[in-house]
């Protein structure tokens, strides 16, 4: 895995003629634009057999302007893995093993704003879980530094890639590629975290899967490139559109900053050389559309969308991940679709309006409920009285002509008085019982009271009292 390289001074960013094969000048890496011209110093990295915990250093994989790239052995989970640095030659020194320090005391809160970009990068591309991303297993900081630790991949970069093909890829191919490295970065971006370093040397090929990795997201290199004045900018002249040179209000940074970078690869993959450096369009726009230089070779669909995301002007190119995928047709799915048009056929539609649904017919009545059963009358009881009609009939439902949907979803209106009727019966039954009764029971006083003994006063209660007369009652006849 290699991670930052020397940039080709023989790079005059001229383009080659369509179909040939790539120039090395195109491929050219990072470059540090500088006032005072200083260039990633080396000598700086750890030596092999330094032990950090339970990591061995084995060898250096990749040293760039703002960190170091080691293969390290991990003794506990007994793997090897890959321990990114953070490491600004410009700013920083290594003193005696482990510990560093920065140069001049006075740049250190830029080295200190560096540190925490590098630490907040850390924790961004932890939370992330996507094939195209770099996992981190874990980072800390010490040393006066930091360390991430990532998995171990082995793979060529895309511009090793693309150097040993000889030949510019087909459209299958590319789309392929990009429909990895598309859907990659809107996961980046739903983060609202931009890359900002997106070229053929930061995309690692991986051997096993053949997919794209996104490397180095630059966080670290963008907070000291807008906190130093020395470092003027940090980009890849071609790769990097016209706002992330200057620093104005209506140039800002945002997902179209990787669109542009993302079609400046595609474009340098088709054409074998980079677009025109963005600053220079503003003068004299030197860009050759795709649409002229490889026009028969990819459809005109294919190569109207990388044109469109290498407008020079920020709000004229696709303005988010999405916007390019669909204009590149990736996601043109018709299983996907078909799935989601049998998903909606499959829910009926309701209609909740009530002016739509026509009144329902006599054959479409539901079947009425039978009557609940009721206790069996007395038969010696007479009809209702007339008196009982209007309390028997003045809870009963008044419905409205108006409404003939509504009738049939009531319950039937014979129900209602049958039970009222039945209430009422056993009401006044029970009531004509309890008069009868008490009739019986009240003594009558009599014209020609008999003439009988007294009654010796006894113990009897009066209760057994009661019990006496009205048996006394009940069987002597004529009493009543």
């Amino acid at each position: 895995m290699t991670i930052g390289e020397s940039p080709d001074p023989a790079d005059d960013g001229s383009l080659p003629h369509p179909g040939t094969a790539p120039k090395a000048a195109a491929w050219a890496a990072t470059q540090l634009v500088s006032r005072a011209g200083q260039g990633p110093a080396a000598g700086h990295a750890l030596a092999t057999g330094t032990r950090m915990g339970e990591f061995e250093v084995l060898r250096v994989l990749g040293v760039g302007g703002f960190g170091i790239v080691y293969l390290a052995q991990d003794h506990m989970l007994r793997r090897q893995v890959a321990i990114k640095e953070y490491m600004p030659a410009s700013l920083a020194k290594r003193l005696d093993g482990l510990l560093v320090t920065v140069h001049d005391p006075r740049q250190q809160a830029v080295y200190a704003a560096g540190l925490e970009g590098f630490i907040n990068e850390a924790r961004l591309l932890a939370q992330f879980d996507h094939p195209s991303l770099v996992k981190v297993h874990r980072f800390w900081q010490a040393n006066g530094t930091a360390y991430m630790v990532m998995p171990y991949y082995r793979g060529d970069t895309l511009k090793q890639v693309l150097q040993a093909r000889g030949q510019p890829p087909d459209e299958a191919w590319l789309l392929a590629l990009l429909n990895d490295l598309t859907a990659a970065l809107a996961v980046v971006h739903g983060e609202h975290c931009w890359h900002r370093d997106i070229a053929p040397d930061n995309v690692l090929m991986l051997h096993d899967t053949g997919k794209p990795l996104l490397l180095d997201f630059g966080a670290a290199r963008q907070v000291i490139g807008d906190a130093t004045q020395a470092l003027t900018a940090i980009l890849k002249p071609g790769y990097a559109p016209i706002e992330q040179y200057a620093q104005v209000a209506s140039l800002k940074q945002g997902p179209w900053t990787d669109v542009y970078a993302l079609c400046a690869v595609v474009y340098a993959a088709i054409t074998g050389g980079k677009p025109p450096a963005a600053v220079g369009r503003t003068v004299n726009d030197a860009y050759q559309p795709l649409q002229v230089v490889a026009a028969n070779r990819y459809s005109a669909s294919f190569l109207r969308a990388i044109d469109q995301g290498l407008r020079l002007k920020p709000d004229e190119r696709p303005a988010s991940m999405a916007a390019l995928r669909q204009a590149l047709g990736l996601d043109a799915d018709p299983h996907r679709a078909a799935m989601e048009a049998a998903a909606t056929h499959s829910a009926p539609d309701i209609d909740l309006s009530l002016d739509r649904q026509p009144p329902r017919q006599a054959a479409e009545q539901p079947p009425q409920r039978p009557p609940r059963p009721h206790a069996p009358l007395p038969p010696a009881l007479p009809a209702t009285p007339p008196t009982l009609q209007p309390l028997l009939h003045a809870n009963a439902p008044a419905v409205s002509p108006a409404h003939p949907a509504l009738v049939v979803a009531r319950r039937p209106a014979v129900d209602r008085p049958r039970f009222s009727l039945a209430v009422a019966i056993a009401v006044l039954a029970v009531t004509l019982a309890a008069a009868a009764l008490l009739a019986w029971w009240w003594p009558r006083p009599s014209a020609d009271p008999p003439h009988t003994a007294p009654i010796a006063p006894t113990n009897t209660s009066w209760a057994d009292s009661g019990l006496t007369i009205f048996c006394a009652m009940v069987l002597t006849p004529g009493t009543a």
